[in-house]
């Protein structure tokens, strides 16, 4: 039998997870936007601001002509080499320009139409169509469309946190999150972890001990690590 289309998990994973963020940002009210986040200097609607930013790229990327074939995948986009202090402090600045609405509901609806229009320009390609990077990356639709899932899910965790909620990370994106991390490999058994913390741990959301950090050595497991913003 054939195995998972991986398009299709990377593809139903962002749905579930902007579907779900969706549903928690119909629950909010304007004072919620002002709320400190765990990614200074942002607030709550500077971080959703880089969220949207973040959900909405492809669209415009899918619109530019695409380059002859991809070079990068979903972890070489992360690559340290690309998220230098400039880098962040244009991301950082951008998302303090682009957070001017002060309407939970207004917001919401942006964030809304911004993952659809996304998913209807997916949907209207091939998965393997070649897009370009605002950092020059070629990459498949499929692996630029994991980096998302990513952006939603791991901020989504910045946000519960924001707003003293447990964590709604969805089972599809906590799987393909973790695979990213991990590059499809297993973390030691001894460890404990499922994949939420997992994911916590890899990016800094919380810290590992020196005892967790022996066991990735010994398994020769180095995590997909990034910075929060």
């Amino acid at each position: 039998m054939p195995g998972p289309d991986p398009h299709r998990s990377v593809r139903d994973a962002f749905t579930a997870e902007c579907t779900r963020l969706s549903e928690v940002l119909a629950t909010l009210d304007d004072t919620d936007l002002t709320r400190p986040t765990d990614c200074p200097p942002w607030n709550l609607a500077q971080l959703l601001a880089h969220v949207h930013t973040g959900v909405g790229r492809l669209t415009d990327m899918l619109a530019d002509p695409a380059p002859a074939q991809a070079h990068v995948d979903a972890a070489e986009y992360f690559g340290t080499a690309k998220f230098t202090p400039q880098v962040d402090a244009d991301r950082i600045a951008s998302a303090q320009a682009s957070a001017d609405v002060d309407s939970a509901s207004r917001l919401a609806a942006e964030f809304d139409r911004a993952w659809q229009a996304t998913l209807a320009a997916v949907d209207a390609y091939p998965p393997d169509r070649v897009v370009r990077t605002r950092h020059g990356d070629a990459m498949t639709v499929t692996e630029f469309l994991r980096t998302r899932v990513l952006e939603v899910g791991v901020h989504g965790l910045d946000l519960a946190a924001a707003l003293d909620r447990p964590a709604w990370l969805t089972p599809a994106a906590a799987q393909v999150i973790a695979d990213l991390l991990t590059g499809g490999r297993d973390v030691p058994a001894e460890l404990g972890w499922d994949r939420l913390t997992l994911i916590a741990k890899a990016t800094g959301r919380s810290p590992r001990s020196a005892a967790e950090q022996a066991l990735l050595d010994s398994a020769g497991l180095r995590l997909l690590s990034f910075g929060r913003s």
